[in-house]
């Protein structure tokens, strides 16, 4: 990728705190989906689950389990995408890697689950992010809401867990506050 494809996904995108009353399709939804889903991820496990909340009765049930600081954001979004872990996600391993049974690896061993969880469901969330700023959405990731709260609304079967929120759509830009800064490289990275 040049750095020209890189800017409108990185260095030019911002974290929007409104939207405008443009929808966002089902159609975008599931490209959206067919994009994200190709990032890697530990075994090819493909643990994260998504919930693209926008009908009004579903979003009000969200509402009532966030923040208030983030109220206003999920209300102007088209869409608040529930970015949940599958407790069980080692169920579609013999689909995911045929070639090894990781099942077995996982089945029952609640340790190991929270471990590649851990990892992979935020990793998951942040190729959504990207995937959804490559194809000309604008997002609001947040961790503002009640997690056990989303939990019992949505996942009433526990299999399914929250891990954050974000909304998506096209973004207001008068919702926008000043850009904060970033670290530098040497106050982030060290070369080994």
């Amino acid at each position: 990728m040049s750095e020209t494809n890189l800017d409108p996904v990185f260095s030019e995108a911002r974290t929007f705190n409104g939207y405008t009353e443009k929808p966002v399709s089902e159609a975008i939804l599931r490209e959206l989906y067919d994009h994200l889903k190709w990032g890697p991820t530990a075994a090819n496990s493909c643990p994260a689950r998504f919930v693209f909340v926008s009908s009004d009765e579903a979003k009000q049930r969200l509402l009532d389990c966030v923040n208030e600081g983030n109220l206003a954001k999920v209300k102007s979004a088209p869409v608040t995408a529930i970015v949940a872990a599958d407790t069980r996600f080692y169920e579609e391993m013999p689909k995911l890697f045929p070639s090894r049974d990781f099942a077995s690896v996982f089945a029952g061993k609640d340790d190991v689950i929270a471990d590649l969880l851990a990892r992979n469901v935020p990793l998951q969330g942040a190729y959504m992010i990207i995937a959804a700023r490559g194809i000309g959405l604008d997002c609001g990731p947040m961790s503002g809401f009640d997690t056990a709260a989303i939990n019992r609304e949505f996942f009433p079967d526990a299999r399914w867990q929250a891990n954050f929120i974000c909304t998506l759509g096209y973004g207001d830009k008068q919702s926008l506050y000043p850009r904060n800064p970033r670290l530098p490289f040497e106050a982030a990275c060290l070369v080994a």
